[in-house]
């Protein structure tokens, strides 16, 4: 297992995430413990969960994620040491979740405190904001004309991320959280957050995790390079686009069991006819190499310049040991040559 620096965090992450999404939905918990103690024994050391999990989101399964990492570590408290646990505090928007409000620094106190507890653990190494406050271009909405950034209250929004900065700071200090980072974010959001923090002597954010995969490569180059330079950890996550680039939803495909089989809160956006035409020709990519397609997909975002450490998810052992494998892989110039030659037909293709 290959590692890297979480950031300005001086933490050491490897390169695989393990994520936790399914699990309370797709997965039980001996799923769960299972996909744990195989992570651990690879070498991983890094574990993303968020208190809005299992996914789809649910009143019903809020929190059960975690409630199921912390039945692990209540059976296994001796290795708590052994990885570094990230979790998020829920955006605005889902109404069983503080009634649908923007995260504010009471949100943050009080949501902390409900994830230890929910976790049964002491600390939380990285504490993330899931969603701004503000609508980001994320989700299908980096699309020109889906968003008017004219029309943000630039001011307010500044002012909240500060009062946000002064409540984590207090975790910090309180030994409840050791750093912090974003998700779903933009340049501008990360570079707010590191001027107020330098301005007011507070946290400074550490790392942020954003969708990125071959068919959504919209913070290259622009968000990676404040990343590298601002000395933020990149955390991709849906590398395979929602399992779409394994190829088991080509043309309208559902196998038994899958998630784009069931309902989603943001839609199956991804699921356009360029993605379609995208994921066939990866595959074609794929298996003229001799790869599966997501291995593939897993072993070109693990060797995108300024990418920290890839978040992956499995339903089972079959689909883990796959994406595994991936990063045991270096993707010759000539594979590469032969993704750049799809990306350049399909750049955007939801």
């Amino acid at each position: 297992m290959e590692y890297s620096r979480l950031g300005s965090s001086g933490l050491s992450v490897s390169r695989i995430c393990l994520g936790s999404m399914t699990w309370g939905t797709q997965n039980s918990q001996q799923d769960a413990n299972e996909q744990i103690e195989y992570a651990l024994a690879a070498g991983v050391n890094y574990i993303d969960t968020a208190e809005m999990y299992a996914v789809p989101p649910t009143k019903e399964t809020y929190g059960s994620t975690e409630r199921i990492i912390s039945n692990w570590i209540a059976a296994n408290s001796v290795r708590r040491g052994e990885f570094v646990l990230a979790t998020k505090i829920a955006g605005n928007g889902l109404r069983y979740i503080r009634n649908g409000g923007d995260i504010t620094g009471e949100a943050i106190i009080s949501s902390v405190d409900a994830s230890l507890q929910r976790l049964q653990t002491d600390y939380i190494d990285l504490y993330q904001l899931h969603w701004p406050n503000r609508t980001s271009p994320h989700f299908a909405k980096h699309h020109p004309g889906k968003l008017k950034f004219t029309d943000v209250d630039i001011p307010a929004h500044s002012s909240q991320m500060l009062e946000i900065l002064q409540a984590l700071d207090a975790c910090v200090k309180a030994g409840k959280i050791r750093h912090f980072g974003l998700s779903d974010d933009t340049p501008w959001g990360i570079n707010e957050y590191i001027r107020l923090s330098e301005k007011h002597d507070l946290v400074r954010v550490t790392s942020i995790q954003n969708e990125f995969s071959l068919l959504h490569t919209k913070d290259w180059p622009y968000l990676i390079e404040n990343c590298v330079n601002a000395d933020i950890a990149f955390l991709p996550w849906s590398p395979l686009a929602g399992g779409a680039l394994t190829g088991k939803y080509i043309d309208g495909a559902r196998p038994a069991g899958c998630r784009w089989g069931k309902l989603q809160r943001n839609g199956l956006f991804r699921d356009t006819e360029q993605s379609n035409a995208a994921i066939k020709d990866y595959a074609e990519v794929a298996r003229k190499h001799g790869l599966t397609p997501a291995q593939l997909a897993l072993a070109w975002c693990n060797q995108v310049d300024g990418v920290t450490s890839t978040i992956i998810g499995a339903t089972s052992m079959e689909q883990l040991k796959e994406d595994f494998s991936a990063f045991e892989l270096t993707l010759s110039e000539t594979v590469l040559e032969d993704i750049a030659s799809v990306h350049s037909l399909y750049p955007m293709p939801f």
